[in-house]
């Protein structure tokens, strides 16, 4: 049951939340340049709000956390286009598969020694790790191997806001000319952001960056428990 100051916080910060992502959208829409994407404008305009008003994080989060649940049927709704082009990703199931596995432990490498090498604490390292997965998969393996979710969750943001800013310029220069290779470097390099980018080129680029994003998640997932293993041991 909802108390009346529960009900207030839950629609003035809901509320707040998405008419501000509605304006940023629309701004958007205007100058199609990236960093006025939505994902970016709308928390930058958000995070001013809430420090003029004094309002701290965990009120703001009472208020408009549920959205965060709204990440899971999102990210399953990618799997309509995969289900459409399930004759060109059953040609090629097995270079995806290799080409997810090898990104995934790239990721968690890099991550890995770019936390190192900047001296990140162990918080932080292992909140980093799960950066180049989607928000739903990302925020569960950030808690099972000892990160923080809401750290991870920013790290997230930051990998596919740029991810997907620099993957189109990206594949001007690089030699990628395969519906699959183009879409699995948006899927594995920039997960959500990536893949709703990747549709904009085309809908079998976009089909494949969801599969792998997808993948990828699924399967960090089920690889948390040793990942938090060898990276405590390796700390």
């Amino acid at each position: 049951m909802f108390n009346s100051h529960t009900l207030w916080s839950l629609l003035v910060w809901t509320g707040l939340t998405v008419a501000l992502y509605w304006f940023s959208q629309s701004l958007h829409r205007q100058r199609q340049v990236w960093w006025l994407a939505p994902a970016i404008t709308a928390p930058v305009l958000l995070v001013a709000v809430v420090l003029a008003l004094h309002v701290s994080y965990r009120q703001y989060f009472g208020g408009a956390g549920w959205l965060v649940t709204l990440f899971a049927p999102a990210t399953v709704a990618f799997a309509v286009p995969i289900y459409e082009q399930r004759r060109l990703i059953r040609r090629h199931w097995f270079l995806l598969v290799i080409g997810a596995v090898a990104g995934s432990i790239t990721a968690v490498l890099s991550s890995w020694a770019l936390a190192r090498g900047f001296g990140l604490d162990e918080s932080l390292r292992l909140s980093l790790l799960p950066r180049s997965i989607s928000t739903p998969f990302a925020l569960p393996v950030s808690g099972k191997i000892g990160g923080t979710p809401s750290l991870t969750a920013v790290f997230v943001l930051v990998t596919g806001i740029f991810g997907a800013a620099i993957g189109e310029s990206l594949l001007a220069y690089l030699p990628l000319r395969s519906v699959v290779a183009r879409g699995a470097l948006f899927g594995m390099g920039a997960h959500a952001f990536g893949t709703a980018k990747a549709h904009q080129i085309s809908e079998e680029i976009g089909a494949v960056a969801g599969l792998v994003m997808i993948f990828v998640g699924l399967l960090n997932v089920a690889a948390a428990p040793l990942l938090g293993w060898l990276a405590r041991t390796a700390a």
